[in-house]
């Protein structure tokens, strides 16, 4: 037996008879008042498939090019990873992920956006895809993308590095210091094993975090009904919409320029 065999799954994320294509660009939302607001945003259809249970899926038609898929809510990293197993076998190879984070440093308060460029695990599911190099990144392209969004829209931002851990009880005193030491910029359950999983399957994944709560000066600090918190989310939610509207767009375009080119080559 091949040693390819030997590290793969016994249980493997497989399409279903019954389960969608997708098109490549799909957005991930932890939040499920948010992913109810994209999902009228978008005039999205539910799409039934064999996960079902475990979250919801849907697909926005607009346009000629490929439906984008919406995807959520969800909790913590296995849980996440589950579906982001499943939304590559679909045929996802774009992925923006909506979430909120916990702030370690004074000057990122509630509301505040962060683009997350790469996380340290204090999850379980991330050892589990061994990759042959560190921790890895968030896809530069679509980190520039992002960038460049928030600044049409006049929108600030931090990019670096976040902490992600599945013990939301346990974010000891001891751990915030150390990690405000090392310059990291908040908390979070999701982003360091979406990542990992998107290197191992070789696809491409990017973050958009809202600050909903503060932990900088050890006292735990919910802005969870925060107005500004409520506005931000949402603002970082139609941006990544609009973002993933322009993927398409642009992948189609591409594709249609390149037959374009075959044919003269053919003539």
């Amino acid at each position: 037996m091949q040693r390819e065999t030997l590290s793969e799954g016994i249980i493997r994320p497989v399409k279903g008879k019954r389960d969608p294509q997708l098109g490549p660009d799909a957005i991930m939302v932890m939040l499920p008042a948010e992913l109810k607001h994209l999902v009228r945003e978008a005039k999205a259809e539910e799409v039934p498939f064999s996960d079902t249970p475990l979250y919801k899926l849907y697909r926005t038609k607009k346009g000629p090019g490929p439906a984008i898929t919406l995807a959520g809510p969800f909790m913590g990293a296995p849980h996440a990873v589950i579906a982001l197993e499943k939304l590559i076998v679909l045929g996802a190879r774009r992925i923006l992920v909506l979430g909120w984070c916990g702030s370690l440093q004074p000057d990122l308060k509630i509301g505040n956006l962060i683009i997350p460029d790469r996380a340290i695990s204090e999850e379980g599911t991330s050892q589990h895809y061994p990759l042959p190099y560190g921790a890895p990144r968030s896809d530069s392209r679509l980190n520039r993308m992002l960038e460049i969004s928030l600044e049409q829209q006049g929108l600030t931002f931090t990019k670096g590095e976040i902490w992600t851990t599945d013990a939301i009880y346990r974010e000891t005193p001891e751990k915030v210091r150390v990690f405000q030491k090392k310059g990291v910029l908040a908390v979070e359950m999701e982003i360091s094993a979406l990542l990992t999983v998107a290197a191992y399957r070789s696809v491409s994944l990017a973050g958009l975090l809202v600050v909903s709560d503060e932990l900088f000066d050890l006292k735990w600090r919910p802005g969870f009904s925060d107005s500004l918190l409520k506005k931000n989310t949402r603002l970082a939610g139609e941006l990544l919409l609009r973002l993933s509207e322009r993927l398409t767009h642009w992948n189609l375009s591409q594709s249609t320029q390149s037959t374009q080119r075959k044919g003269k080559v053919l003539r």
